[in-house]
């Protein structure tokens, strides 16, 4: 692996140091590919990194005490200056006043207190850090927002017990999900906020998931304002921006944008499943709105899953199943960027906020058992669950570490069948079949090593879903944006701002959360910003089409990464099985997909061999003794 790959390659990153002198050897490497750095009260180097004009951070002070904002966000300066003020008297001061700002961002703090560093409530402003304590020096904790550049500047090697646990079929459970894949470098989970100080870096709970007790329509009109409040503040002073426009979660985003008086670039992608109406209702929406520009895809005009998965080179500091489907994502990208937009809005993030988790019903059982069961039933019917299945999962008290246990004990078991229900803490990964006997024993040791400590991501099993749904989804979201920016192109999703979280999931779980209804939240919330010809829609295109006929046609390029695979070098794959699943014929929605994670990692494994780029110092670390 490159040592200084991402530090060399990567047009946007961002360190913070402590205000010490033990930081500046790290700022002295960094500085060795930094184009921007900005600096302590003392003098020393505080952030470093490389970022555009337009990206740069808002930037105040307030005595000895200073504040950097990187993101999508609308703070001014004076409202900066309000938030050193803040950061200087303690904080939680500064923890109420972040609170209330929209947007998606980091707050980066200095002062006598330490270094403070914060990213978003789930997993798309991440904050990753280390401690490496060089011979003959004393340890120093540095922080960054991408895990590769910590481990570039601290030296950590690759772990290969967490390259195995990312093998994992339907993801990797909380809290290791996202984690880094470098020995000593750790993350700040979404919610919390990292302070260095001089005895080392500890973590704090900044955010917490509101109670459920707002009505519908109340909560409705909080969320509609919301979005519109987030779309606004990304598109105010911008000659264009782009957006998906599919699904009814982006046609909200879409016609939120439109709404601000920027010209909008919409695409559609049609897909080959004759029930695929993602196109009828976009040109409904256009045809009601102002200032969109409309270019549909139509389905043999992008590329299918799994194309171009055997020369992919994107430098991601983690692995992702959006690799599988790059080439169909950045597809519509790369057509905004080649337009000239330099902002893309997407509506991930919707599916799991707006519909909700049906694991809910758990918490509304004590308090309405009619209802809460009539519910269940309705999904049951809906989904085709086994009753027995659902009946063990809604009367099962057992805590969350029971069940990271049992799941650990059970990897190399079937898998649950598509009537398994979703009432429990998450679904139970499973390690594919070509995993190797060394594979599964780190993955299962991972999972166990810390259980003693380990806490759900929310107090009952529904907010726990909930949330790591988010978690997963937004990294996602956020690999998607680390691809595109070499095309000088923001991928932005107003559904993960902290604002727009906490008015969804202030409603109440009976009426957010339903068989007999699409997405009722969303549908209300939309009411005066998306078109009625397409407000009430009730339907989602599906791309199982896509999947199965590119696993067909782009078969040679899986069977190339069977080829010296680097998985079956870190002795963590099997490559024969490995290649005889990918010969076979393979059912999207039950088989194609335990491949998803194992492809991410050989891509990610691969991309990571690109040769680093010398070193073209352009900014001065200073000296401080």
């Amino acid at each position: 692996m490159g040592h200084h790959l991402a530090l060399s390659t990567l047009p946007a990153w961002f360190v913070v140091l402590p205000d010490t002198d033990a930081a500046v050897p790290v700022a002295r490497r960094a500085a060795d590919y930094a184009t921007r750095i900005v600096r302590h009260e003392s003098g020393r180097p505080w952030l470093l990194g490389r970022w555009e004009e337009s990206g740069s951070p808002a930037l105040a002070r307030a005595g000895n005490t200073r504040i950097a904002v990187f993101g999508e966000h609308e703070v001014t300066a004076a409202e900066a200056e309000r938030a050193a003020a803040h950061a200087r008297r303690s904080e939680a001061h500064l923890d109420r006043l972040v609170a209330t700002w929209r947007g998606s961002f980091h707050v980066i703090a200095s002062s006598p207190r330490g270094v403070r560093v914060q990213g978003s409530v789930v997993g798309l402003r991440r904050v990753f850090h280390a401690s490496p304590a060089a011979s003959g020096r004393t340890a120093v904790c540095l922080a960054a927002d991408r895990a590769d550049i910590v481990a570039e500047l601290s030296g950590a090697e690759l772990d290969e017990r967490q390259v195995a646990l990312q093998l994992l079929t339907s993801g990797v459970p909380h809290p290791l999900g996202g984690a880094p894949l470098w020995r000593g470098v750790h993350t700040v989970p979404g919610g919390h906020r990292l302070l260095i100080r001089e005895d080392g870096p500890s973590t704090y709970r900044w955010w917490r998931a509101p109670q459920p007790t707002v009505g519908l329509d109340t909560g409705a009109r909080i969320l509609g304002e919301e979005l519109v409040d987030a779309v606004k503040l990304r598109a105010r002073g911008r000659s264009l921006v782009s957006a998906d426009l599919g699904g009814l979660d982006s046609t909200a985003i879409c016609s939120a944008a439109a709404g601000t008086g920027t010209p909008v670039a919409a695409y559609t992608a049609g897909v080959h499943d004759e029930a695929g109406d993602d196109v009828y209702w976009a040109e409904r929406t256009v045809g009601s709105l102002h200032g969109v520009e409309h270019h549909v895809i139509r389905a043999g005009g992008t590329p299918m899953t799994f194309a171009g998965i055997a020369t992919q080179a994107d430098i991601l500091d983690t692995p992702t199943i959006i690799a599988v489907d790059r080439a169909r994502r950045m597809d519509i990208i790369e057509r905004a960027a080649k337009r000239g937009s330099a902002l893309h809005l997407t509506g991930l993030g919707g599916d799991e906020l707006l519909a909700g988790s049906p694991a809910r019903l758990h918490e509304l059982l004590p308090r309405a058992p009619l209802h809460a069961l009539r519910t269940v039933r309705g999904f049951a019917a809906k989904y085709h669950w086994s009753h027995v299945r659902v009946a063990a999962q809604l009367l099962d008290r057992g805590s969350y570490r029971s069940w990271l246990a049992r799941t650990a004990r059970d990897l190399t078991t079937p898998p649950a069948g598509p009537d398994e229900p979703l009432l429990d803490w998450a679904g139970r990964p499973r390690m594919p079949t070509w995993a190797t006997p060394d594979a599964v024993l780190a993955a299962r040791s991972l999972l166990l090593e810390g259980l003693g400590t380990v806490q759900p991501r929310g107090p009952g099993h529904g907010e726990h879903r909930e949330l790591v749904a988010m978690d997963g989804i937004s990294q996602w979201c956020r690999h998607i944006g680390q691809m595109a920016a070499p095309h000088s192109l923001t991928v932005s999703a107003p559904y993960y701002d902290h604002r727009v979280i906490e008015a969804a999931l202030s409603v109440r779980i009976q009426e957010r959360i339903t068989p007999w209804r699409y997405k009722p939240l969303i549908v209300e919330a939309a009411r005066g910003i998306v078109p009625e010809s397409s407000r009430t829609r009730d339907t989602k295109a599906n791309a199982t089409y896509e999947e199965e006929a590119g696993l067909r046609r782009h078969r040679s390029e899986l069977l190339q990464l069977c080829e010296d695979s680097r998985l079956a070098r870190l002795g963590l794959v099997d490559e024969a099985t490995l290649r005889r699943w990918c010969e076979r014929a393979l059912a999207a929605e039950t088989e194609s997909y335990q491949l998803h994670p194992t492809v991410a990692c050989e891509v990610w494994l691969r991309a990571r061999e690109t040769p680093a780029m010398p070193p073209t110092r352009t900014v001065d670390p200073g000296r401080v003794t």
